[in-house]
């Protein structure tokens, strides 16, 4: 058994590049990857695809979700799965957001 506490690993995740959002790879194997978002207010992971089904769970704060059929305010508790395929993005509005995202399978695995 591998027990995380996401929360605390998202605040503690730092980012590669100066002004963009912050990340950590939390737990991979080839069935999911696991990985943590801290997001500041104004920051953003711009929409992109995946050929794996994405799950995000925020975990604290709040922000914007945007899909396939457009965007919607997201906060603390929120769950959306995203398909294979389905345009994805996040940002954070006014306040830090963090989120757990479930990537499966793992890229790379297909």
């Amino acid at each position: 058994m591998i027990a995380l506490d996401p929360v605390a690993l998202a605040r503690a995740a730092r980012t590669a590049v100066e002004g963009r959002p912050a990340t950590a790879v939390v737990h991979d194997a080839p069935h999911a990857r696991l990985v943590v978002f801290r997001i500041a207010p104004g920051q953003a992971v711009p929409p992109h695809r995946s050929a794996s089904t994405v799950t995000l769970q925020v975990l604290a704060g709040a922000g914007t979700l945007s899909g396939g059929d457009g965007e919607r305010p997201c906060g603390a508790g929120d769950l959306v799965v995203y398909a294979p395929d389905e345009l994805h993005g996040m940002r954070a509005d006014h306040t830090e957001l963090l989120l757990l995202a479930t990537i499966a399978p793992r890229p790379g695995a297909h």
